[in-house]
């Protein structure tokens, strides 16, 4: 048994399911491009490292932590290298106006956080532009 128009909520549903990752990866690549190009730079360091539940060896979460120039202590979360420890020294940039919000492990010269986002905008953008295609040709019956 046939469910009419299922096939479009199917569709839509993956155009949302990789359109909004892919759209909040964009913010967050345009983000850093421009802390990276007019930020201020700190010393930090990893605070901790978690493993995820189960203890997956390719699931940890990350933790910096930096004074800003005015003394205040920030700490965040980022995707970091296998090879970041507890009390490794990292550079932070950040924007003074937001530092929590903004601040990213590279300086200039480390593009990690450039590609990561770069890499994850262009995959789910094209699964969301590929679905949305189909979404298209089943509502409009092909291509014209």
């Amino acid at each position: 048994m046939e469910v009419p128009g299922a096939g479009y909520v199917v569709l839509s549903l993956l155009v949302l399911l990789f359109g909004v990752p892919a759209w909040r990866c964009a913010r967050r690549l345009v983000r850093v491009v421009r802390v990276l190009r007019h930020g201020v730079r700190a010393e930090g360091e990893c605070v901790r490292v978690e493993s995820e539940p189960y203890h997956r060896s390719d699931a940890r979460r990350h933790v910096f932590a930096f004074r800003t120039a005015d003394g205040t202590r920030v700490g965040f979360e980022e995707p970091a290298a296998w090879s970041t420890a507890r009390g490794s020294p990292v550079t932070v940039t950040y924007d003074p106006r937001d530092p929590q919000g903004t601040a990213t492990v590279a300086g200039r010269g480390s593009w990690s956080p450039v590609l990561q986002a770069a890499a994850l905008v262009a995959g789910c953008g094209a699964a969301a532009l590929g679905f949305a295609i189909l979404l298209y040709v089943e509502i409009h019956g092909g291509l014209r």
